[in-house]
């Protein structure tokens, strides 16, 4: 700095000072936001809050909006935190190829839902049309935020490990919430108005009152779907690929134990049957060399020692002893055991008798807004404008929750109670196409991952033929495109194929 008049120039100390000592500061700061450590920690919180479905605190929602995942606050922070790295150079993202039919599914969904606009439906109980779309388009983008940070945040095998990790801890909450649940059911111990209260701090909903387990989910069936979809696939996986994603080798078969009768006392029959579905077929299509060496082992004992025998014939008894005891536990419930005792002449007056005749009911009503506009539907989530008038005609004198849906002082907006009836509905044939063309996409990625190195890719291949059998069946259950069930799984596994891929042809 130049002198004037022989004076030295004035120095501002403090500044001086703040400013050398404050750089350090920043930069450490700004280290710390961009550096994967944070992301890595969100991504664990929204993993280990998946069992809450349904956070009483979430603003700006009325009481009729049951999928309040509370999984989406640390998620939203690590979408916008990823943007961000991503914009300023700092991280590479994972893009699949997935991504390119669910952009297409996506851009036709707006499609069909301007055209709604011009269908214009009459407003049902305080419900208008783009009030109804505003709510559907909301929920899908909750979706498609959970299946992309999915992509993003799995690219190798670390963090796929990571990632099953933390699910399995949000499993091991769910199972001691569960535990807690049955203590209160059937002993003494504690008293359900107390343990109500304490479900009812963080869910909408209480204790369920036929003592059916529900976990941290709304509802003992979204506990049973997320078992399902979410948590089985893992624990499935691990068993029949011996693989593990921690150092506890018991971690996995010991979750497995606990987890079947929790289920079984959801006493959900739509869950317990996708399950059982799920696990059989991808038995059956990835355990082939598992079943030869099974069945070799066991035909070779009986022609070695009588002990090697008796041990053999034990374990049939064994089997065949648990799975008396898992269907005699479940025939307690007349709602499961009115699956084989009714006598209906047709499959209308089954479905009411096995207390399933308002979900075949909304359905039906959804099916007749696809037959009226075939191609594009009407719009997303406008399907329930045309449900009540719609309605089979056995449904309106038979079925007691459609007589009460339909008194003059019920404000509850219909729902399909099915995704595919909801979709074919809502967007048509050609959006129902895409979105099973995005499913086969995806479900290709998965047995892509078959034809890579390592005991990971095999784990992580069955994880996901599992998911997506559960996914597919579970949807003819359910309908909403909130739930993290549809989309968490095979996100990853979408982004693991496309990262391996990627390294393979480079």
């Amino acid at each position: 700095m130049p002198v004037k008049n022989g004076s030295l120039p004035k120095i501002n100390l403090k500044s001086a000072f703040f400013s050398v000592h404050q750089r350090p500061n920043k930069m450490k700061l700004e280290q710390f936001f961009f550096s994967q450590k944070i992301s890595r920690t969100l991504w664990a919180a929204a993993l280990i809050a998946l069992p809450v479905t349904s956070f009483r605190w979430f603003p700006f929602l009325g009481d009729g909006t049951l999928v309040r995942p509370l999984s989406l606050y640390p998620l939203a922070l690590l979408m916008l935190l990823l943007i961000i790295q991503w914009a300023r150079g700092k991280t590479k993202l994972n893009w699949a190829g997935a991504l390119i039919p669910l952009g297409a599914l996506t851009l036709f969904i707006f499609a069909a839902t301007s055209f709604g606009v011009v269908i214009d439906a009459i407003p049902l109980r305080g419900q208008t049309y783009s009030g109804r779309a505003i709510r559907a388009v909301a929920t899908l983008f909750i979706g498609l935020s959970f299946f992309i940070s999915a992509i993003w945040m799995n690219k190798n095998e670390d963090d796929l490990r990571f990632t099953v990790r933390w699910i399995l801890a949000g499993l091991f909450l769910d199972l001691a919430w569960s535990g807690l649940q049955a203590v209160t059911f059937y002993t003494h111990m504690l008293k359900k108005e107390m343990v109500t209260h304490w479900q009812l701090a963080f869910s909408m909903r209480e204790l369920v009152r036929s003592n059916r387990i529900s976990g941290m989910a709304y509802e003992p069936a979204w506990l049973a779907g997320q078992m399902a979809t979410i948590f089985f696939p893992w624990l499935f996986a691990a068993a029949l690929t011996n693989y593990r994603v921690t150092r506890f080798k018991w971690l996995e078969p010991t979750l497995l134990i606990i987890s079947l009768p929790v289920l079984l006392a959801t006493y959900s029959r739509g869950g317990l049957l996708t399950v059982v579905a799920a696990a059989g077929l991808t038995f059956l299509f990835l355990g082939r060399d598992m079943i030869r060496a099974a069945w070799a082992w066991f035909v070779g004992g009986f022609r070695a020692r009588i002990f090697d025998a008796a041990l053999r014939a034990g374990m049939i008894l064994i089997i065949i002893g648990v799975l008396a005891g898992a269907f005699m536990f479940l025939s307690r419930k007349q709602y499961i055991s009115r699956l084989w005792q009714i006598d209906a002449e047709n499959l209308s007056e089954y479905l009411v008798d096995i207390k399933a005749g308002a979900r075949g009911a909304y359905s039906s009503g959804a099916y007749a807004a696809f037959e009226q506009h075939p191609w594009t539907g009407v719009g997303l989530g406008a399907s329930g404008f045309y449900i009540y008038q719609n309605l089979p005609d056995w449904a309106l004198t038979t079925v007691p929750e459609i007589a009460k849906q339909l008194s003059p002082d019920n404000r509850l907006y219909p729902n399909p109670k099915n995704l595919y009836a909801r979709l074919l509905a809502e967007i048509g044939l050609i959006g129902f196409v895409l979105y099973f063309a995005f499913q086969f996409y995806v479900l290709g990625d998965i047995l892509g991952l078959l034809r890579r190195d390592g005991a990971w890719a095999r784990f992580a291949a069955t994880a996901g033929v599992f998911a997506w059998l559960a996914i597919t069946l579970y949807n003819f259950t359910q309908d909403s495109l909130a739930t993290p069930n549809l989309w968490l799984v095979l996100g990853a596994l979408a982004g693991m194929s496309a990262n391996s891929f990627n390294k393979e042809i480079k």
